[in-house]
């Protein structure tokens, strides 16, 4: 997916309209944003409001602020598959509960980011219980998912998943003291000496040299911070605007909520604010430089890796289906964790 230009260049910036998803630059193919309200949970953790009038399996309006999106108890995406590229989940506010094909399962939010390689295939669910009942606090959910291009030898890679637990994730604060605050959080790369946790060893970006950096950046009102040079000159930076009412200044260029801008420069840039607030989302990487051919959950170099990719999936399933239902939840009360393939069982503490 290819961004769209459709505002004026200027000497250093490329503005574009978000859309949906947002579109991405290689090594990025885009970017599924979900900002749902829901509603209390009741005892299966479902919304509590009536669904019956919604669309089963394809609710994306986004009706009364929220949308059940494929789950017909519980919203969320129940299994499916993919093959060829790697998910970068964040997710700021609620919960996922994760499933696949490989045994593996976890639960994780608030904070916490799963970076899964698909590799040769994997299926996999991703459920949004809503594990506040009514009177007990909101369900909001804010997540990210980043389409992330996988070089053509790491296809072939085991399906695996890497959890970067929110207090293990490096945060940059800059501003206070008269000026307005950013905090950072550095997902990938490196940003004013503090170095993500290291990605998957399959992923583009365990290459130093590729130049792959994510970071969520949160600025207050008449905040700013300065974003370093790029390691190459092919490297491209995008960065996504969002929020209520949300506004910032990047490169001299303004972008309201909704826009985003590509740098055409490998220049150090500075992100601003004036009196109003903005989350910016900034992905940056060299580009792979390989053919994508991509359809539905697959993302190959060749037609013909997609038709093998299909025939493979009708044949394995990838491995089948080892959960009681496609649409897997963890009880209420079941803290953040993940339960590897090999068995490991991980938790934020470290326990």
């Amino acid at each position: 997916m290819s961004i769209p230009v459709t505002a004026p260049r200027t000497d250093r910036i490329a503005r574009f309209e978000l859309g949906r998803p947002w579109p991405g630059v290689d090594p990025f193919l885009f970017v599924a944003f979900h900002h749902d309200r829901y509603p209390a949970g009741d005892d299966r953790m479902a919304p509590t409001a009536d669904v019956s009038a919604r669309p089963r399996d394809n609710d994306v309006a986004g009706e009364d602020g929220w949308s059940m999106y494929h789950g017909t108890d519980v919203p969320g995406f129940p299994a499916h598959p993919h093959r060829g590229f790697e998910t970068i989940t964040i997710v700021q506010r609620g919960t996922v509960d994760h499933a696949d094909s490989a045994g593996a399962t976890a639960r994780y939010g608030e904070g916490d980011v799963q970076w899964l390689t698909a590799g040769r295939g994997v299926s996999h669910s991703e459920m949004f219980p809503l594990l506040h009942r009514e009177g007990e606090g909101d369900n909001e959910l804010v997540l990210y998912q980043i389409w992330f291009i996988l070089a053509a030898p790491a296809k072939a890679a085991d399906p695996a998943f890497t959890m970067l637990w929110n207090e293990q994730i490096p945060v940059v604060t800059t501003g206070g003291e008269g000026q307005g605050r950013v905090t950072a959080r550095v997902i990938a790369g490196a940003l004013e000496g503090e170095k993500a946790i290291a990605p998957p060893p399959s992923s583009w970006a365990s290459d130093d040299s590729a130049d792959v950096a994510i970071w969520l950046l949160e600025l207050e009102p008449h905040a700013s911070i300065d974003l370093p040079a790029t390691l190459r000159a092919d490297t491209r930076r995008v960065l996504y605007v969002h929020g209520d009412d949300a506004a910032a200044e990047v490169g001299g260029v303004a972008l309201v909520a909704g826009w985003g801008g590509v740098q055409e420069d490998g220049d150090p840039i500075t992100v601003s604010t004036a009196d109003r607030p903005a989350t910016v989302l900034v992905l940056q990487g060299a580009p792979i430089a390989e053919p994508v051919a991509m359809r539905g959950p697959f993302v190959m170099n060749t037609e013909d890796e997609l038709h093998q990719a299909f025939a493979d999936y009708r044949r394995t399933q990838f491995g089948g289906w080892p959960w009681p239902a496609s649409d897997p939840v963890h009880p209420r009360d079941t803290g953040r964790f993940a339960r590897h393939t090999d068995g490991r069982v991980e938790r934020p503490d470290g326990g």
